[in-house]
Protein backbone atom coordinates (compact mmCIF):
# COMPACT_ATOMS: atom_id res chain seq x y z
CA UNK A 1 0.00 0.00 0.00
CA UNK A 2 0.96 3.44 -0.86
CA UNK A 3 1.67 6.61 1.81
CA UNK A 4 -1.71 8.16 2.01
CA UNK A 5 -0.19 11.20 3.89
CA UNK A 6 2.79 12.59 4.71
CA UNK A 7 2.28 16.01 7.02
CA UNK A 8 5.63 17.87 8.19
CA UNK A 9 6.00 20.05 10.51
CA UNK A 10 7.42 23.40 9.81
CA UNK A 11 8.90 24.75 13.45
CA UNK A 12 11.27 21.82 12.97
CA UNK A 13 11.97 21.64 9.19
CA UNK A 14 12.69 25.09 8.96
CA UNK A 15 15.78 25.12 11.70
CA UNK A 16 18.13 23.73 9.49
CA UNK A 17 21.51 24.69 11.23
CA UNK A 18 20.17 22.26 14.14
CA UNK A 19 18.60 20.16 11.84
CA UNK A 20 22.38 19.01 10.57
CA UNK A 21 23.09 17.88 13.95
CA UNK A 22 20.13 15.81 14.49
CA UNK A 23 19.44 12.29 14.38
CA UNK A 24 15.99 11.22 12.92
CA UNK A 25 13.60 8.07 14.91
CA UNK A 26 11.05 6.78 13.71
CA UNK A 27 8.26 5.15 15.82
CA UNK A 28 5.07 2.87 15.03
CA UNK A 29 2.16 4.91 16.55
CA UNK A 30 -1.53 5.05 16.01
CA UNK A 31 -1.93 7.86 18.29
CA UNK A 32 1.70 9.50 17.98
CA UNK A 33 2.19 8.74 22.25
CA UNK A 34 2.93 4.96 22.36
CA UNK A 35 4.55 2.42 20.19
CA UNK A 36 1.87 0.14 19.45
CA UNK A 37 2.12 -1.50 15.82
CA UNK A 38 4.14 -3.97 14.06
CA UNK A 39 6.81 -2.62 11.63
CA UNK A 40 4.75 -4.44 8.77
CA UNK A 41 1.30 -3.37 9.51
CA UNK A 42 1.94 -0.04 11.26
CA UNK A 43 -0.47 2.13 10.38
CA UNK A 44 1.22 5.58 10.61
CA UNK A 45 4.82 6.54 12.02
CA UNK A 46 5.60 9.23 14.04
CA UNK A 47 9.13 10.91 12.88
CA UNK A 48 11.27 12.78 15.59
CA UNK A 49 14.32 14.91 15.13
CA UNK A 50 16.86 14.60 18.28
CA UNK A 51 19.68 15.82 19.40
CA UNK A 52 21.36 15.33 23.12
CA UNK A 53 19.35 18.90 24.44
CA UNK A 54 16.52 18.94 21.46
CA UNK A 55 13.80 17.10 19.91
CA UNK A 56 11.39 17.94 17.47
CA UNK A 57 8.62 15.96 16.14
CA UNK A 58 9.47 16.36 12.57
CA UNK A 59 6.50 14.19 10.35
CA UNK A 60 4.11 12.08 10.79
CA UNK A 61 3.30 9.91 8.15
CA UNK A 62 0.12 7.48 7.35
CA UNK A 63 -0.68 4.03 5.11
CA UNK A 64 -3.80 2.80 6.24
CA UNK A 65 -4.84 -0.63 7.80
CA UNK A 66 -2.57 -3.14 6.71
CA UNK A 67 -2.86 -6.53 7.41
CA UNK A 68 0.41 -9.11 8.87
CA UNK A 69 -0.17 -11.55 5.91
CA UNK A 70 3.28 -11.54 4.65
CA UNK A 71 2.65 -9.48 1.56
CA UNK A 72 6.59 -8.10 1.19
CA UNK A 73 4.84 -5.29 -1.13
CA UNK A 74 4.19 -3.22 1.31
CA UNK A 75 7.23 -2.67 3.05
CA UNK A 76 9.09 -0.80 0.22
CA UNK A 77 6.71 2.11 0.39
CA UNK A 78 7.39 2.31 4.49
CA UNK A 79 11.04 2.20 4.57
CA UNK A 80 11.10 4.86 1.70
CA UNK A 81 8.81 6.62 3.76
CA UNK A 82 12.08 6.52 6.76
CA UNK A 83 14.25 7.52 4.35
CA UNK A 84 16.65 10.06 6.51
CA UNK A 85 15.80 7.29 9.42
CA UNK A 86 18.34 5.98 11.48
CA UNK A 87 16.34 3.47 13.73
CA UNK A 88 12.81 2.21 13.84
CA UNK A 89 11.08 1.54 16.92
CA UNK A 90 8.32 -1.25 16.86
CA UNK A 91 6.42 -3.94 18.57
CA UNK A 92 7.61 -6.18 16.26
CA UNK A 93 9.47 -6.86 12.94
CA UNK A 94 9.84 -9.61 10.64
CA UNK A 95 13.06 -11.35 9.57
CA UNK A 96 12.53 -10.07 5.82
CA UNK A 97 11.55 -6.65 7.22
CA UNK A 98 14.28 -6.19 9.06
CA UNK A 99 17.19 -7.33 6.55
CA UNK A 100 15.46 -4.39 4.15
CA UNK A 101 15.21 -1.53 6.99
CA UNK A 102 19.20 -2.63 8.14
CA UNK A 103 19.86 -2.73 3.89
CA UNK A 104 18.50 0.98 3.95
CA UNK A 105 20.24 1.73 7.09
CA UNK A 106 17.67 2.12 9.86
CA UNK A 107 18.39 0.16 13.06
CA UNK A 108 15.14 -1.83 13.78
CA UNK A 109 14.39 -1.44 17.63
CA UNK A 110 11.61 -3.62 19.29
CA UNK A 111 10.04 -2.46 22.17
CA UNK A 112 7.45 -3.93 24.65
CA UNK A 113 3.73 -2.78 23.84
CA UNK A 114 2.29 0.31 24.76
CA UNK A 115 5.96 2.17 25.34
CA UNK A 116 5.51 5.69 25.40
CA UNK A 117 7.59 7.51 22.76
CA UNK A 118 8.34 10.43 25.11
CA UNK A 119 9.60 8.06 27.15
CA UNK A 120 11.51 6.45 24.45
CA UNK A 121 12.90 9.96 23.48
CA UNK A 122 14.24 11.28 27.14
CA UNK A 123 16.00 7.95 27.09
CA UNK A 124 17.71 8.20 23.90
CA UNK A 125 18.50 11.92 24.78
CA UNK A 126 20.23 10.68 27.90
CA UNK A 127 22.18 7.99 26.01
CA UNK A 128 23.30 10.64 23.40
CA UNK A 129 24.61 12.86 26.23
CA UNK A 130 26.34 9.94 28.31
CA UNK A 131 27.44 8.32 24.80
CA UNK A 132 25.78 6.75 22.56
CA UNK A 133 25.70 2.98 22.39
CA UNK A 134 27.86 0.66 19.82
CA UNK A 135 24.53 0.55 17.75
CA UNK A 136 23.60 4.37 17.82
CA UNK A 137 27.24 5.22 17.41
CA UNK A 138 27.22 2.90 14.27
CA UNK A 139 24.49 4.45 12.98
CA UNK A 140 25.22 7.72 13.69
CA UNK A 141 28.61 7.71 11.56
CA UNK A 142 26.78 6.30 8.98
CA UNK A 143 24.73 8.43 8.25
CA UNK A 144 27.36 11.39 8.43
CA UNK A 145 29.38 11.57 5.41
CA UNK A 146 33.23 11.28 5.73
CA UNK A 147 34.91 14.79 6.03
CA UNK A 148 37.24 14.75 3.65
CA UNK A 149 39.61 17.09 5.25
CA UNK A 150 39.89 14.37 8.26
CA UNK A 151 43.03 13.57 7.34
CA UNK A 152 44.83 16.74 6.77
CA UNK A 153 46.03 17.56 10.41
CA UNK A 154 48.13 14.47 9.83
CA UNK A 155 49.23 14.99 6.87
CA UNK A 156 50.67 18.80 8.14
CA UNK A 157 52.37 16.70 11.14
CA UNK A 158 54.09 14.81 9.09
CA UNK A 159 52.53 11.52 8.67
CA UNK A 160 52.81 9.13 5.88
CA UNK A 161 51.10 5.67 4.28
Amino acid sequence: MALQRRLQLVQCNTEDEWMDGAIKMAFASTDMKHVDQHFGAAKSFAIYAVDPERLCLAEAVEFGQLAMDGNEDKLAAKIAALDGCIAVYSQAVGASAINQLKANGIQPVKVSPGAEINDLLESLQQELREGPSRWLARAISEQTPADPSRFDDMEAEGWEE
